[in-house]
């Protein structure tokens, strides 16, 4: 089989396309012939050999992939040859609460990824891709789809009429739209580019703002709710934390998942995250219960992730191009099989 591999921290360059056997399905374990992947920034830093002391080299990239079940080992008796299936971002978390353990099964990162034609899960490490989704579509959920799941659905337990700030056009953010508005939320999204923000006004965002010219952007939040958000899905990092703080009612919460933003601001507004008993809740994807309950609103509602390219597997190198730009507006897939 065709496998691309990082041999060691050196960016796309360092991004081999290469030959490998295709590997025999264990007790327990599951074949899958991949066909699609999609690309996260943490995928950027990965390559860039950024990505914590334990990624290895070398690494077959990417987290996210979806595909159809080749062949299956001894006592498998979910799946059988022929099924679309979904794998999880963290195999070995199947539920319950994280541990060390259950996180050092990161794929992309401690394990071999999914920019392969083939590759090996765990039985329970699978779920079904719900049926209206295409394989590229499907590929969007494991890391992107699921940590947005988890910062509104699971751990923000967003309610009906409550208020949830979402901050640009990446997989995660669009995702955090789509899953407010299918809670019953209203929704203010944040970008620096007004097409986008056309785009996200027909995904549903029912207020926007454009922080490049309105760098105070919590305060305008403030306005246009009265008191502030329930939630913040924080996906900028230290340098828009002390706009989301001000953007946050009291007693409201603030998921904290991405680092895009770069450096913190000279003054932090700790204090008033402190006065307002504002919760700050880091996010990491989710285990595979999880996914599958994401899994299952998502056909029951009918939710079509937002795919802006697909590269074809040639081409990856260039999929992570475009995906570095931050030209897209939701995910960057790479088509496989």
């Amino acid at each position: 089989m065709k496998a691309y591999e990082l041999q060691g921290p050196g960016g796309v360059d360092a991004m081999m396309l290469v030959e490998k056997p295709v590997p025999s399905p264990g007790t327990g374990e599951v074949l899958v012939k991949l066909k699609a992947a999609t690309i996260n920034y943490r995928d950027l830093l990965t390559v860039k050999g950024g990505y914590g002391s334990r990624q290895k080299f070398p690494l077959v990239p990417l987290s996210d992939g979806a595909g159809v079940v080749a062949s299956v080992g001894a006592g498998v008796t979910r799946f059988k040859t022929g099924d679309r299936v979904t794998g999880s971002f963290f195999e070995g978390w199947l539920s319950g609460e994280p541990s060390e353990e259950k996180m050092r099964s990161n794929l992309g990162g401690a394990l071999d990824g999914v920019l392969s034609e083939y590759r090996l899960w765990p039985a329970a490490a699978l779920v079904r891709t719900p049926d209206h989704l295409s394989d590229v579509e499907a590929a969007s959920l494991p890391c992107a789809g699921l940590t947005a799941w988890s910062a509104v659905v699971k751990l923000g337990n967003i309610r009906p009429g409550q208020t949830v700030l979402t901050q640009g056009t990446g997989g995660v953010s669009i995702f955090a739209l789509q899953f407010a508005r299918m809670s019953g939320a209203r929704v203010i999204a944040t970008s620096s580019s007004e097409a986008k923000i056309e785009k996200l006004k027909a995904l549903g965002a029912d207020a926007t703002i454009n922080y490049r010219t309105t760098p105070e952007w919590g305060k305008v939040v403030r306005q246009i709710t009265g008191h502030g958000v329930d939630l913040v899905v924080e996906v900028g990092g230290v340098g828009t934390l002390n706009e989301s703080i001000r953007a946050t009612r009291i007693g409201g919460s603030i998921a904290f998942i991405g680092v895009l933003a770069g450096r913190p601001e000279a003054e932090s507004r700790l204090s008033l995250m402190v006065m307002q008993q504002q919760r700050l809740q880091g996010v990491t994807v989710g285990s595979v219960e999880d996914l599958q309950a994401m899994a299952d609103a998502i056909a029951v509602n009918r939710t079509t992730p937002v795919v802006d390219r697909v590269f074809p597997f040639a081409d990856a190198r260039a999929a992570f191009a475009h995906m570095a730009s931050g030209a897209h507006f939701g995910k960057v897939a790479i088509t496989i099989g």
